[in-house]
Formats: structure tokens, sequence, C-alpha cells
């Protein structure tokens, strides 16, 4: 059993610290928002993440997960102390470490024995660095900061902690090491690795695999719209180069685009790395233009559908979150053709099982909702799908053609059968495939 202190409880926060007192540590969270911090005390938790209530409720009735605002309070015991903290990107499209860097400097001022401070946010290459110096600056004591980067998928991210594929680990200090060797064992007993290394490769490591994946999912886009130029169906040339083992089957399925809290600003962050470096990413540079566009890829066909006039057209849409299985809308691409259909005047009804909230909050009133999938299509001219949640693969057909003005669906996901929809006479347009007419 470790004390483990957690600063920041965003999605990798929370789950870090909901997931270590899973396996018998005691971990304190901490958070500067009071109104947040009292709500998990009393057991709300303030994401949707599948299965991380479940552990979230467990941990707190056994006392092994508390929360509080005082800094001082969580570290005072703690062996080990993650930041987790946001790395927004600035204006220029750099991380911003000034939360990280606060934090550091006010933990130079408390800690008064050894600590092993871990950087568990994404963070650019010489971080570790730079928080090192902030701590020494206002601490006599010895301390390590190590980097441990997180591979959770949002919608997956307990499993993910849980049962990772790898671990990734950056220190130079052999204490450090071994006290994260211990904390780490229980969750690599299947033989999964721990990868140690040095802090710069830790840290670049990440950036390295999300902007990867990135350029993966935005190659594959590319393909899919030249796919609609020349008459090929990407989901045969999804199967056919997804055989081939060096490429694989993953992140390989067209779509409008990426987005969350990490690809995008990962793959910006990186690129103004190498620019600080006098190096320049042509490959990622070409991924965040391709990738803008793709999210808006769907909005010509609407308009071109409806003869260039949308002004008083319903849309209904389903999802809103960037991706299935949670309630993010960071950079979700349903908020970029959302903004274009409403600057053309039409009216828009939106069902997400889970995002609604979020999307309220951001544009008020300047949408419809409603409480089920169905119920947005009452009157509406087309159906706009954004997010491939698992409730919209296999709807009612015959209800949705009843309920809409016109069958007419533009899908941004590809969830439904080309010959099915033709059949079933709908106007179906999808990404890099072919349009069905009625």
């Amino acid at each position: 059993m470790k004390k483990i202190a957690v600063i920041g409880t965003g999605y990798v926060g929370l789950v870090t610290g909901t997931c270590f007192a899973e396996t018998g540590n005691m971990v304190t969270c901490v958070d500067i928002d009071i109104n947040k911090v009292e709500k998990m005390k009393n057991g709300l938790i303030p994401i949707y993440e599948p299965d991380l209530d479940t552990l979230f409720e467990r941990n707190i009735k056994a006392n092994r997960l508390v929360f509080t605002t005082s800094l001082e309070e969580a570290v005072e015991d703690a062996e080990i102390i993650f930041l987790a903290l946001p790395t927004p990107p600035g204006e220029d499209g750099s991380a911003d470490l000034s939360y990280i860097l606060g934090v550091a400097n006010q933990l130079g001022k408390i800690i008064k024995n050894y600590k092993v401070i871990v950087d568990k946010s994404t963070v650019p290459v010489g971080t570790s660095e730079k928080v090192y110096k902030e701590i020494a600056a206002n601490s006599q004591v010895e301390f390590a900061v190590v980097s441990n980067p997180e591979f959770l998928r949002e919608g997956y991210a307990v499993s993910d902690f849980m049962k990772p594929d790898r671990i990734v680990i950056g220190t130079s200090d052999e204490r450090a090491k071994k006290i994260l060797e211990s904390l780490y064992r229980p969750f690599v007993r299947q033989g999964n690795p721990i990868y140690f290394m040095d802090e710069k490769s830790a840290e670049l490591t990440k950036y390295a695999a999300n902007s990867f994946l990135a350029t993966k999912i935005t190659f594959m886009n590319e393909i899919a719209n030249f796919c609609e130029l020349v008459g090929a169906d990407v989901d045969k040339v999804r199967i056919g180069i997804g055989s081939d083992d060096r490429i694989g089957k993953r992140f390989l399925f067209p779509g409008i685009g990426y987005g969350g809290s990490c690809f995008p600003k990962d793959v910006q962050a990186l690129v103004k790395s190498g620019k600080e470096h006098n190096f320049e990413f042509e490959i990622l540079n070409s991924v965040i233009k391709v990738n803008e566009d793709q999210k808006t890829i769907l909005f010509p066909k609407i308009k071109n559908y409806f003869r260039g006039d949308l002004k008083g057209k319903t849309i209904a849409i389903w999802g809103l979150a960037f991706k299935p299985d949670t309630d993010d809308i960071r950079e979700a691409p349903s908020l970029y053709l959302i903004d274009m259909l409403l600057k053309e005047g039409a009216k828009i009804v939106a069902f997400d099982p889970e995002a609604m909230e979020n999307v309220k909050n951001l544009l008020g009133d300047k949408i419809s909702f409603s409480q089920n999938e169905y119920e947005t299509l009452e009157g509406a001219d087309a159906l706009l799908i954004c997010t491939e949640w698992g409730i919209f693969r296999n709807p009612d057909f015959d209800k949705i053609k009843a309920l809409l003005n016109d069958a007419v669906i533009f899908d941004g996901r590809n969830l439904f059968d080309l010959e099915e929809m033709n059949e079933r006479g709908f106007y179906y347009t999808s990404i890099g495939r072919k349009q069905i007419l009625k």
C-alpha cells in the first residue's frame, strides 16, 4: 500500500486516482474547484466514463479515495505525487504549462521529505527539467521528477488503466524507479511491459503515439475522399489494407475527423515543439489541415441537397460527443457542423446519450435537444449522424422514414449498409462510399 496524491481531477486525474485506490492504495485527489470537490466527497462523479462510477463509489466507501482543495493536506504524507493538470493549447499551438509549473512552485515550498513527483499530464519534451527546477528553487529536500505519460482512451479509460498494454516511465532516479515499479506491479501481472527510459524519451513517446494515430486516421479520411471521386468503396479498401499486419486494422475507419482532448492539442504541440528547435513536421502540418477540412466535409453535401438554401430547414443530429462512450465535446466535429448549419439559417434538434448537458452549457438555446434519438426526427428535413454511439447502429428504419419529412440521411460515421439503405429507399450519403439516391 502506498500513499498517493493526485493533483487535478479531470479525466486523467480522476481515473488515475480511482484505479490506484482500487488496488489498495490510499489516494487523495486535489482540485481547486470547491463545488466539484464537495460533489465528489458526496459520491457524485463529475465526468462520464464507463465503469468509473462503480470503482469511484466503492473506494470512497472504503476511505481509500478522498478529496480535498488543500494541496498541503494532500501531499504531506504522500510518497508519490501525480500531476494530472491541464495543458491547454496556447494561441500558437504550444502546450500551456502554467498550471503544472504553478503547482511545482508550490510543491517546492511544501515538501519536507523525499517525494516522487510524476508528470501524468501530456507535456512537451523538457518539461520534467522545468518542473524539477521550479521545485528545487524553493526546496532543500531530495525529490525525483518522473515522466509517466498516460495512454488512456476515453470510453475505455478504466480498462486501459487496469490492464495496460504497456507502461512508460521516464526517470534517471533509481529510487523513484523502484517505487513506481512496485506501484505498477499489480497492473502488469499478465506480463505486459513496463518500459523504463529517460525523461525526454518518455515525454516524446506520448506525443509521437498520438500524432501517429491522428496521422493514420487522417490518411484514411483522405483515401475515403478520393474513393468518392473515383467510384471506389472505402470499406473494401480499408479491409484490403488492414489485413497487412504492418498496417493493422485499427484507426482505419473513415469519418468526419478526429476531435477530443488529446489528438488535436497534442499534434499542434508537437508541431510547435519542432518549430522551437527549427524543425518542421511537414506531415503533421498536413494532418492538422486535412482534419480541419474533414470535420465539415458533409456540409457541402447537405447544402447541395437542399439546392443551396438551408434557411428554415430542420436538421436532426444524432451524436454530439467527439466519440462514443464519453461526454467530451472538445473539438467535436458536430460543433463545427452545427456552427455552419446555424449560419445558413438551419434549425438544429440534437440527441446524444451523454454529451447534451455539455453542449447546452456551450450553446445555450441556439439549438434544441430531444429526450431520445427518434424524438429529434419529428418534422426534421434530414438526419445527420456525427457520433457512432451503439444505439444508433441498428435503428428502426421504418420509424425514421415515418418521422422525417423526407428519407434523407447524412452519415458521418458510415454506420449503415449501402445495399440496405438502397432497398429501403433512403437518400443516403456517407464518407468514401457510393451515394444512394432515391
